[in-house]
């Protein structure tokens, strides 16, 4: 996993974070907000929720993150987080503490890095998928 995350406050504009993204070379930010995740935002998010529905750049984070954040905790086995992953349909899910503190954050790449190819390639392969094509089917979570 990725421990050194960058963090946004969900009353930040888009375009803060969009530079936050820029910044730290990724497409997507936890939100937190008095000590505890309260969203995610992607770049998509930012495009999608934002400039397609012409939204202008003092739009906050808040107004475009996801609030249904999809999480693992620190010590859970990858296999499983992986399958989950896949189940779910997202390439990066937030890591946490026992404490519900954010710790970092678990992508494809992390885990096909720690010698767990298998997992992240059916992982992919779901992700991959058609939202229609998925058990829930429907809108596909971040």
């Amino acid at each position: 996993m990725t421990r050194d995350v960058q963090i946004a406050n969900p009353d930040q504009s888009i375009v803060d974070a969009a530079r936050m993204m820029a910044d730290c070379d990724c497409g997507i930010l936890p939100v937190g907000e008095n000590d505890r995740l309260v969203g995610m935002i992607t770049d998509r998010d930012i495009v999608v929720r934002a400039l397609a529905q012409g939204k202008t750049d003092t739009a906050t984070i808040r107004d475009v993150m996801t609030q249904d954040v999809k999480y693992c905790f620190e010590d859970d086995d990858v296999e499983e987080v992986t399958r989950n992953m896949g189940d779910l349909q997202i390439r990066r899910l937030p890591v946490l503490n026992q404490d519900k503190r954010l710790v970092g954050i678990v992508s494809l790449g992390d885990v096909s890095d720690a010698s767990e190819p298998n997992s992240a390639a059916e992982a992919l392969s779901s992700i991959s998928q058609p939202a229609s094509q998925t058990a829930g089917g429907g809108q596909r979570p971040h």
